[in-house]
């Protein structure tokens, strides 16, 4: 079944809702993420400057980015998704820019970023090499390049496709938000990386650490309604392991 990245735009005001499933790419995923980028961060003495997050939705790493001190701007295609997030960063007192765009064509001049992250967004885009060529472009020689994804392998079809999107009593909603032929692999994603100029630094793997029965357990919960997504992300409780086999994070460098 085609993508449906409509989604974003039909359940997009409710993103930092936790009955609202747009909810688990943050409650599930930001903190394993955050953890494993600060460490980055820390590791390369990175403590500052401009950041943008490309595919932001509805602010969920951007307003993690303004948190540490970034200079941050986030742009996405959907227009609802972007009026929440600047509605929220007001809410919170935090100064955000926040643009209507996409990854394929970003309305920055060259080297105008010291960071760039990309969350759950390459396996939606059409034209990969496309976003790469335009993330290297806006970032500055030595810029840092933060990302995760999803790797296309039998564990992936099998949870981020058939038990959350394809069985009925699992599922989390009733539409195709992720097409696992657009998943990623590791050595597709460094490719591309290496074509426009990003030197891969590392990755690991993201997934969730509950057992089998547990997720499954959880699942079930949530399409019952018996708990919500907030509660459903911290059942799952993603966070960073050894197996790039289902999700994977990183970093990369911009030569130069």
């Amino acid at each position: 079944m085609p993508i449906d990245n409509e989604v974003y735009d039909r359940l997009g005001a409710g993103w930092w809702d936790e009955d609202n499933p747009l909810n688990m790419l943050h409650g599930s995923c930001t903190p394993g993420r955050m953890a494993y980028f600060r460490d980055v961060l820390a590791r390369r003495g990175v403590d500052g400057g401009r950041a943008l997050d490309i595919g932001c939705g509805a602010g969920f790493i951007t307003e993690e980015l303004a948190g540490l001190g970034f200079t941050a701007t986030g742009i996405d295609p959907s227009s609802v998704a972007i009026e929440t997030a600047r509605v929220h960063a007001m809410q919170g007192g935090l100064a955000i820019e926040y643009i209507v765009g996409a990854g394929e064509e970003l309305p920055f001049p060259d080297a105008a970023f010291d960071l760039v992250t990309c969350c759950d967004v390459l396996e939606h885009v059409r034209d990969l090499d496309r976003v790469i060529a335009e993330t290297a472009r806006v970032l500055r020689p030595g810029g840092l390049y933060l990302f995760d994804t999803i790797n296309r392998t039998r564990r992936s079809r099998l949870l981020a496709i058939r038990a959350m999107q394809e069985w009925r009593l699992t599922r989390i909603v009733d539409t195709s938000i992720h097409e696992w032929s657009m998943f990623i692999t590791p050595a597709e994603l460094e490719a591309t990386l290496d074509g426009h100029g990003l030197e891969l630094g590392e990755m690991a793997g993201l997934a969730p650490r509950a057992p089998w029965p547990t997720i499954v357990g959880a699942l079930r919960a949530g399409r019952r309604g018996r708990i919500g997504y907030g509660e459903l992300s911290r059942r799952l409780d993603f966070g960073r392991v050894e197996s790039l086999a289902l999700s994977y994070m990183g970093f990369a460098v911009r030569r130069g």
